[in-house]
């Protein structure tokens, strides 16, 4: 074998290895959910950091948003099957839709989980930049991003994760 020959193999070995291993990191480094503080409508602040040990299905809607009151039973369903097994729901609604819209679709539905306003956009941004709704991230106990839907949730495959999360 040439030597030009042997740096090639020397290279694509080196490269095969490289691409092998940014492979491996992607496929197995765990993305986890921000840290931070929201203050629910009734002011009761959440820390998702404190919600550990849970599966937590934070949920970006607008009252404007056909798709997001449309699944928004199917979440409250959800909801009231799985807490008593450690699930938490937050509901983050988003900048642009107006404070009172909100209050009232909470009150009028009588939403069981907490319903936060973004204001400001903040929660929104620290998700990595969040516009379309629905958008719903499911973070696993151990407060990674497991899952991220854009659009309509999969509740048949949501209740799969959350009975195998149960008996884990």
């Amino acid at each position: 074998m040439g030597s030009k020959q042997y740096h090639k193999l020397v290279i694509y070995a080196v490269l095969g290895a490289v691409l092998a291993g940014l492979i491996y990191v992607g496929l197995t480094q765990k993305n986890s959910a921000p840290s931070l503080t929201m203050t629910t409508l009734s002011g009761q602040s959440i820390n998702l950091a404190d919600l550990r040990g849970k599966t937590v299905l934070v949920n970006f809607w607008a009252t404007s948003c056909p798709g997001c009151i449309k699944e928004m039973p199917q979440l409250v369903d959800v909801y009231q099957r799985y807490r008593q097994q450690g699930l938490e729901i937050v509901a983050v609604a988003m900048s642009y839709d107006p404070a009172d819209n909100v209050q009232r679709y909470a009150t009028e539905n009588k939403l069981p989980f907490p319903v936060v306003l973004d204001t400001q956009g903040d929660i929104a941004r620290a998700f990595g930049e969040v516009k379309l709704t629905p958008t719903t991230f499911v973070i696993d106990a151990d407060g990674n991003i497991a899952e991220q839907t854009i659009g309509d949730v999969d509740f048949a495959k949501l209740r799969q994760r959350l009975d195998g999360a149960k008996k884990s």
